[in-house]
């Protein structure tokens, strides 16, 4: 914007400078202005398309490669290369495809702006010759500053049409970002006016009502009128069949996706009626993938700074991972990698688990946490939950469904509706009921 109004500015200097040397260029112009008018709208009606293809093409690029580097490992396990490459290839062909006719595209603007920059020379050049010969008199000063100028005006024009058109193709960069400005905003993190208590929530009861859930307005309910309540402290898990909505409870805890209708109390207060912060904060899980940042073990686990060097160490003994830190000749400061490469997956895990036992809060959610991880680390998790976690409303999203068998509460999910909600002992006594026929299904795996 800048540069095109600056160019502007030196054509209307130039051309006021040129038409006093010379009136009868007054005839030139206004044709070659309308010229160069046509060629700029006949550049930009495939310029302009051309730039879009040019970002959504090298997106796809640029998210492939990740992807494959992020699992190369299994890539190479399974002898997929070639065909990695030859995706890789098949995006770069299409990319340099429209890259190479934009390309072509803008030399074919440049070679008629020199065109008509040369024609705009030769009549300002004829008409002031010719304006001597008729005159017989002149200043020849002033005739060279003309020339001078059209030279200049030449240059200038063709910027303008560069500018100008420019401008236009990276409007198609603020398309993208309108697009994104006006996606779907989360709920505010903070609502002043309605804050819950700090002790919020004081025991952990939780209760669902009649509630509901999709994940985008037009699809069908993933969760359907689903009405269970847990008491404090009570341990729940929650089976089922894959597909039944196990973990589409754990966003609508977090408020991940918000409600299509219905509710979830935390302490008899509607979680829907605070900003996100508030609630999120009130709550601890231990995901099924474990999360670690670029950054110190310190940072990893306590990102706010909130609490000191003597909790932190606790949490570690409490997690079984303060041996592995000491070895560490940084302690807390040790250096963890993207993404905890430098962690083995039951270690990402235990930090995880660190960073609940740190928040002490009174709800848990472990989403399948230990579905991933040896039995030996599944069994040290389940001991320091039954132990550290007792106080607290555990919510267990379950893979093996021997890690919730000594749970006080089973949760059987069936299509996004609670199939079954009792204690394992009466669940297993109803030999047609969902969740014996579960653990049925689980022994013959394990036989087999």
């Amino acid at each position: 914007m800048s540069g095109l109004l600056s160019t502007a500015s030196s054509i209307a200097t130039s051309a006021l400078v040129i038409a006093f040397a010379t009136p009868a260029i007054g005839l030139v112009l206004p044709p070659l202005a309308l010229a160069y008018y046509y060629l700029q709208q006949r550049y930009l009606a495939c310029s302009r398309e051309l730039k879009r293809m040019l970002s959504t093409t090298y997106s796809p690029i640029v998210a492939h490669f990740q992807e494959t580097l992020g699992g190369v490992a299994t890539v190479r396990a399974y002898g997929h290369q070639a065909r990695f490459v030859h995706e890789n290839e098949g995006r770069l062909e299409t990319h340099l495809r429209v890259d190479w006719t934009f390309f072509t595209l803008r030399r074919w603007l440049s070679l008629r702006l020199e065109t008509m920059g040369n024609i705009m020379m030769l009549s300002t050049t004829m008409l002031a010759v010719a304006t001597l010969h008729r005159t017989g008199y002149g200043d020849a000063g002033l005739v060279g500053l003309m020339l001078t100028y059209s030279m200049r005006l030449s240059g200038l024009l063709s910027g303008a049409v560069r500018s100008y058109t420019s401008l236009e193709n990276s409007m198609t960069h603020m398309e993208r970002c309108i697009e994104y400005w006006s996606l779907p905003q989360e709920a505010a993190e903070v609502i002043e006016d309605r804050r819950p208590d700090d002790q919020w929530p004081a025991q952990g009861a939780l209760e669902f009502k009649d509630y509901s859930m999709r994940y985008r307005e037009g699809l069908d309910l993933v969760l359907k009128g689903l009405s269970f309540s847990v008491q404090p402290g009570q341990k729940v898990g929650i089976v089922g069949r894959t597909g039944a909505g196990k973990s589409s409870l754990t966003l609508a805890l977090f408020r991940i996706i918000e409600a299509a209708s219905g509710q979830i109390l935390l302490d008899g207060k509607d979680i829907a009626e605070y900003g996100l912060l508030d609630v999120r904060s009130r709550l601890s899980i231990i995901p099924q993938d474990p999360v670690l940042f670029a950054g110190t073990v310190r940072e990893n686990l306590d990102p706010f700074g909130q609490y000191s060097d003597q909790d932190i160490w606790r949490a570690l003994e409490n997690a079984h991972l303060a041996g592995f830190i000491r070895e560490k000749d940084e302690r807390l400061e040790y250096e963890v990698m993207s993404g905890g490469e430098n962690f083995s997956v039951g270690q990402r895990q235990l930090v995880c688990l660190a960073r609940a036992l740190l928040k002490r809060a009174k709800v848990l959610v472990l989403d399948e946490a230990t579905a991933a991880i040896d039995n030996a680390t599944d069994e040290v998790i389940q001991q320091t939950i039954r132990l550290r976690f007792k106080h607290c409303t555990v919510l267990t999203i379950a893979h093996r469904l021997n890690t919730v068998l000594d749970s006080d509460m089973i949760l059987v999910m069936d299509g996004g509706r609670v199939g079954e909600y009792d204690t394992p002992q009466n669940l297993l006594q109803n030999e047609n009921g969902l969740f014996a026929k579960l653990v049925e299904e689980a022994r013959t795996s394990d036989a087999l």
